[in-house]
């Protein structure tokens, strides 16, 4: 029998667990690596993105532990099985990066260097992490921007998506969401499985927490300079990465962001926006040795 591509349902030796944040318990996937010694493992901790969830990172949470570290993959606030506040503005990046900084905060206290990691909203998100002093051995933005989303096909859906949600509700705008994705160059439908697993997290996702994010993405301010003074005085080692045929923020633009951080840049063949699940194995060829060259150096 084949084996089945790498997805949000991918196999996995992740536990689900629940971490204390000031909007409640963030639900979370925890795959513990050996700590020979006593000694304390780093911590990857991996934000997914907006309409996201813990689960896109499955295909990645052996292989960080097989590595010797621990993964631990979150839910927002607000997305699929993490709660949340029924206020927007409670999502915007900022916002969640200081809800994200101190989970940071909390995990580190025991000696774990954490590995912070940001997928597209979720690099807004950790990037006000760092702003807001969390504690990180090391930060990777992957297919994330400077600010907002620019023009184009995603910028659009939200553009549609919010009134949608607001007048008739998110099975309405699931429809619509499916639509829109099924008119995306070379997209390909999900297995059935798969299918039912994206309905399901989109439709438990709050209402609340789908607008604010939606508002940072179409709203968020150029934050690269003081991130790159944050960085800098702090000693935080930086990697930006995106797929080569990224659809969300442009390569180039991302590129360049690298360049305003002084951070290193990696693109991953055959991936566009997600190349935790679109491929997986050259994405880790390029965080694991980053990663421990990070906590060697």
């Amino acid at each position: 029998m084949s084996q089945l591509p790498p997805s949000q349902i991918s196999p996995h030796r992740g536990r689900r667990v629940e971490l204390p944040s000031r909007y409640g318990p963030v639900a979370a996937l925890s795959a513990r690596a050996p700590e020979p010694g006593g000694h304390p493992a780093p911590i990857a901790l991996l934000v997914p993105g907006y309409t996201g969830s813990k689960e896109d990172f499955a295909p990645l949470l052996d292989p960080i532990t097989d590595a010797g570290m621990h993964a631990i993959a979150i839910d927002l606030p607000g997305q699929y099985e993490s709660k949340g506040p029924d206020d927007e503005a409670a999502y915007l990046p900022a916002a969640l990066g200081a809800v994200l900084a101190e989970l940071v905060g909390k995990l580190s206290a025991e000696g774990n260097p954490v590995l912070l990691l940001g997928h597209s909203f979720g690099g807004l998100v950790v990037r006000g992490a760092v702003l807001a002093g969390a504690p990180v051995a090391g930060l990777t933005l992957m297919c994330t921007g400077p600010c907002e989303l620019p023009d184009g096909p995603r910028r659009k859906a939200l553009e549609l998506g919010e009134p949608a949600i607001r007048e008739h509700g998110m099975d309405a705008a699931l429809r619509l969401r499916e639509e829109l994705d099924r008119m995306l160059p070379g997209r390909l439908a999900p297995a059935p499985e798969l299918a039912t697993f994206l309905r399901q997290r989109f439709l438990s996702t709050l209402p609340a927490g789908l607008l604010g994010m939606a508002r940072g993405l179409r709203t968020e301010p150029d934050q690269v300079a003081p991130l790159a003074r944050t960085l800098h005085t702090s000693g935080i080692p930086c990697l930006v990465t995106c797929g080569e045929g990224d659809d969300a923020w442009p390569v180039s633009t991302q590129r360049d962001m690298a360049d305003r951080l002084d951070a290193d840049f990696a693109v991953i063949p055959g991936a566009r926006h997600s190349p935790n699940v679109e491929n997986p194995s050259a994405l880790l060829n390029t965080l694991l040795p980053t990663w421990r060259s990070w906590l060697t150096a």
